[in-house]
């Protein structure tokens, strides 16, 4: 039976099936990504680009079909995932733009010799794992600069986007990526280890879970491959005593609710002044409640269902061992009767370090609040976890705030914003929240080849 199934997390109902990836086909797969590798090398930077321009423009048309697809088959709310189209949109039309100029080969010093330059070069086939929360996104993200630079891939998206994965490739086949280039493939774990393990696969890039990161890079290390991993996230959000705790509470509720909270980067945990914290949950609380989860094709829905009943249940499940634990809870944290993935969200305060809560990710709408004392505090509390992926300061002192943001240690650090994602920006956390960078030229630099070329002055 093929684990590559859409079931709408807003009914339950299964859509639609996709066969898996036979064993005895992997090796096919590798040959045509292999064998198609020269010849999109040798295809010039600029009219690779031209075709990731026809990519962000086939977005941008169907905006409204690709956002209506992810809504059935992963729940997003349209409203959120038209925004999610149009960001993947201006992914590609950014590497389109400023792509080819990041291949230009670099003049060093000569130091002696008659010239010394480095080149950029692709590295080959490379496979991609993606995960289901930004199904869109998360592709551009490691697609775009890949091939743009000249690599190959194979594609395997989360089970539950096998829907917008074949999308995604009819629309890079359409724009004019040679089928062999880009191979979507809804294979299993085995199959993926297996690719990874032959000499044709050059590298691996994974956006997931702790576990599934793990288990790549144990592959990837014992076979000499380059790894990029974006794993989980336990973000803070740190307000500080100048800020205006309600507004600033409202911009946190909005940011910890959007998308579920099924987000690696979403403000997790709100680290606010001790005399602050009634008020800030109370906003947290009136925001939560007034935010109802409904139909996510609906236009007016803002809170649609988690991805599936079982993600739903295993959130609900954490927020019940941490009140039995002894946090308080102040509001939602139960599964909504009826048919779907839907759960009221959440806020906590009271988690402290012997609890599951304090060091594991919550990923659903689930906010949980600590109340502290001083500064230092704040960022001790802040850096106490195992994850680094992002973390946000809030302050009307934007020179404090951004020495405080300084201490945090994380891959992303912002001042009165949090979790922005732009294309130019590099992407990617410290610890356990993975290694290597995406989007802007750090991700266009992950899997080449810099290349030293150096010509020595004839003798005699």
């Amino acid at each position: 039976m093929t684990s590559y199934v859409t079931t709408n997390p807003a009914t339950g109902t299964t859509e639609k099936e996709f066969p898996e990836l036979t064993d005895d086909r992997v090796g096919e797969v590798l040959a045509r990504v292999s064998d198609a590798y020269p010849g999109w090398r040798a295809t010039p930077a600029a009219d690779r680009a031209q075709i990731l321009v026809r990519v962000a423009e086939a977005y941008d048309a169907r905006r409204d079909e690709l956002a209506a697809l992810i809504a059935t088959e992963m729940g997003k709310p349209v409203r959120e995932a038209a925004g999610e189209v149009g960001l993947a949109a201006s992914i590609y039309r950014w590497y389109a733009e400023h792509g080819p100029d990041l291949l230009v080969q670099e003049t060093l010093d000569p130091q002696g010799a008659a010239e010394s330059l480095v080149q950029t070069e692709p590295v080959g086939p490379l496979v991609g794992v993606m995960p289901w929360n930004f199904p869109y996104y998360q592709v551009a993200r490691f697609v775009a600069p890949n091939l743009l630079v000249g690599n190959t891939i194979v594609l395997k998206h989360a089970p539950i986007c096998a829907a917008s994965a074949q999308v995604m490739a009819e629309i890079f086949h359409a724009a004019g990526v040679p089928e062999d280039v880009y191979v979507n493939v809804y294979a299993t774990n085995e199959q993926i280890a297996q690719m990874i393990a032959d000499p044709r696969v050059q590298g691996i890039s994974l956006t997931g879970s702790e576990r599934a990161g793990a288990s790549v890079a144990e592959t990837a290390g014992r076979n000499l491959k380059k790894a990029v991993l974006e794993l989980g996230g336990s973000d803070a959000f740190i307000v500080l005593d100048d800020a205006d705790v309600a507004q600033t509470a409202k911009v946190a509720a909005r940011a910890r609710l959007m998308n579920a909270g099924q987000a690696c980067n979403s403000p997790k945990r709100m680290i606010v002044p001790s005399g602050s914290v009634e008020e800030f949950v109370s906003v947290l609380v009136s925001t939560f409640e007034a935010t109802e989860p409904g139909d996510p094709v609906d236009s007016g829905t803002r809170l649609g269902p988690l991805s599936s009943v079982t993600a739903r249940d295993g959130v609900v499940e954490q927020v019940r061992r941490a009140v039995e634990q002894g946090a308080t809870l102040h509001t939602g944290g139960e599964a909504v009767e009826g048919p779907g993935a839907f759960m009221r969200p959440a806020v906590l305060t009271g988690v402290t370090p012997e609890m599951d809560a304090y060091s594991e990710e919550i990923f659903g709408p689930v906010a949980v609040v600590y109340g502290v004392d001083s500064v230092d505090e704040a960022v001790t509390l802040a850096n106490d976890v195992s994850f680094g992926l992002s973390g946000s300061v809030w302050s009307g002192d934007i020179d404090r705030a951004q020495e405080i943001a300084d201490r945090l240690d994380v891959g992303m650090a912002y001042v009165n914003e949090h979790g922005t994602t732009l294309p130019g920006l590099p992407f990617g956390g410290v610890k356990r929240s993975g290694f290597g960078r995406e989007l802007g030229r750090w991700g266009m630099g992950e899997f080449v080849n810099t290349r030293l070329r150096r010509t020595a002055k004839p003798r005699g």
